[in-house]
This record gives C-alpha cells, sequence and structure tokens, in this order.
C-alpha cells in the first residue's frame, strides 16, 4: 500500500509540475490534479477554446458552500490564466442552478463573525474575471445562486428556471450583490418586489425583464451557451476583454464617465494588431485571423 501511495503521490507531482510550466494545459490537468468535491470541469467545443464549470452538490441542490466558493475561484484563476480559453460557461443541473448559500453553514454566524472574517467577500470572484462568463441556469437559482448569476456576463436560461431573493423570509437580506445588481438590471420597483416578497419569477419573467438575455429548452441549454462561447471566442480576446471591461464602466458608472471611458477604450485598439487585422480583412473581404495583440 505505501508503494502504491508513494506512486500516486509521484503521479499528481508530475502533472502538477506540468502544469506549472505550461500554464495553458493547467485547466486540463485541473480535475485530476485537484480532488474536485463540489465543482466538475472540462473544456469543450470545436476549437476546445470553452471552459465549462458544473456546480456538483446534488442532494444540496447545489446550495452554495465556502468550499464549493473556494474551488470555483481555483478553477476560475487557472481557466483565466490559459491563453486557449476564450469563454467560460457555469451551469448547475437540470433541476437546479444553485439553491441559495448553504443555510446550515451560514446559521451559527454571528454579527461579529461575520465583520471580521468579511463574509462573503470571498464570493466575488466571478465578477472579477477579465474572460467572457456565461451563466447556463437551469431549474432553481435562489439567493446567492441568483446572485451567482447575476456576476456572470450573460444569463441563458432553461424554459424550467426560478429566479428568486428569498432572503427575507430567513431574516435577512441578500449578501453577494441581490439588491444592488437586480435593481441595476430590472429597476427599483421590480427589485423591491422580489426582494420584499421572495416571490419566484420564471424564466419568461425573467427574460421581459431583461435579467436573461434567452430562455432555451432545459436539454439543449448548455449547449446553446457553449455555441455561444464559441461565437465570443472568434473574435480577438485581447478586445473581448476591453469591450467587456467597456460594458461593465457603463453598469458601474455614470453615462458622461461610460462615454468618456469607451471613446478612450476605442482609441486605445488602434494601437493594437487585432484592430488592424480587422479592419484590413474586412477592406480585403476575407476571414480575420487574430492574434491577441
Amino acid at each position: 500500500m505505501a508503494n502504491i501511495a508513494k506512486t500516486l503521490a509521484g503521479r499528481v507531482h508530475n502533472v502538477i509540475q506540468i502544469a506549472a510550466k505550461n500554464p495553458q494545459l493547467a485547466p486540463r490537468f485541473y480535475s485530476a490534479a485537484a480532488n474536485l468535491e463540489f465543482i466538475k470541469t472540462e473544456v469543450t467545443g470545436e476549437k476546445k477554446n470553452v471552459a465549462v464549470i458544473t456546480l456538483n452538490r446534488p442532494k444540496a441542490l447545489n446550495a452554495l458552500c465556502n468550499g464549493l466558493m473556494k474551488e470555483l475561484s481555483t478553477a476560475l484563476d487557472s481557466f483565466e490564466k490559459d491563453k486557449s480559453i476564450a469563454a467560460i460557461v457555469i451551469t448547475g443541473s437540470e433541476k437546479a442552478f444553485a439553491a441559495g448559500a448553504d443555510i446550515k453553514e451560514m446559521q451559527p454566524n454571528t454579527y461579529s463573525q461575520c465583520i471580521m472574517g468579511n463574509f462573503l467577500n470571498d464570493w466575488t470572484r466571478v465578477a472579477r474575471c477579465q474572460k467572457p462568463i456565461i451563466a447556463a441556469v437551469n431549474g432553481y437559482a435562489l439567493g446567492g445562486g441568483c446572485e451567482l448569476a447575476m456576476m456572470c456576463d450573460i444569463i441563458y436560461a432553461g424554459d424550467k428556471a426560478k429566479f428568486a431573493q428569498p432572503e427575507i423570509a430567513l431574516g435577512t437580506i441578500p449578501g453577494a450583490g441581490g439588491t444592488q445588481r437586480l435593481t441595476r438590471v430590472v429597476g427599483k420597483s421590480k427589485a423591491m418586489e422580489i426582494c420584499l416578497t421572495g416571490n419566484m419569477i420564471n424564466a419568461e419573467e425573467a427574460e421581459k425583464m431583461g435579467l436573461v438575455s434567452k430562455v432555451i429548452p432545459a436539454d439543449k441549454l448548455v449547449g446553446e451557451a457553449v455555441k455561444l462561447g464559441e461565437k465570443i471566442g472568434s473574435h480577438s480576446g485581447l478586445i473581448v476583454q476591453l469591450c467587456k471591461e467597456a460594458v461593465n464602466t457603463a453598469y458601474e458608472t455614470t453615462l458622461q464617465e461610460g462615454l468618456k471611458f469607451e471613446r478612450r477604450t476605442f482609441h486605445a485598439t488602434f494601437s493594437t494588431e487585432d484592430r488592424k487585422e480587422g479592419m484590413t480583412a474586412f477592406v480585403e473581404k476575407r476571414p480575420a485571423k487574430f492574434s491577441n495583440l
């Protein structure tokens, strides 16, 4: 048994060494090298340039515990460094994207523990990712699950998806952006209704109010999200990141500040090889070959 353990340890060490020397390969080794308990990861698409992260706590309806969020953050760190990855999809199961934060884990917390530990501060890694993230939401996206989806850049919803911020019924309020991101997306009145009642809204309602981009049959949802990631990946990754930053600036600042940021970023693209290639290819009526430079 000792020899077997030594051999396995050696293999894991080799995998880690290979990943360290070749950062672009890290995500492909990630699932094997790390003993993932709460998520699954894979790289897919025709060009193998879309990463899919699947939340995997089926018995808890993918409730967001600290362990899951740490694994998610680590996976995002790895995929963000991988130059071959153009976009990332986060999904759950057909029954639940994520049915909220883990209440059993949260219940014993005290005010002082929340303050001293800066509770939930580390849960925003998704919102800080430079690469585009698509939430593919099937089933329940409640509380922290809804907030996690809103941290993503684009939300595709399965036709049976349900969204809610039910924290009010637990004697608390949303703590990971539910009152803030939701209000910016759907407006004050709708956000108040959702947050003060805890009522669920279905996928069709979510699309009407602008919370989700598209509603898709549940069994085709992840495939369509991957196709979207592939479409994004057909463009310059450098310019995609700049464009994402500009849209987020519009979301987070005033119109005048946003317009100035957009214009300066637009000007900055003229220093890139990809802007030159894109416009030259258009004039020459040929497909562009971007280099992310």
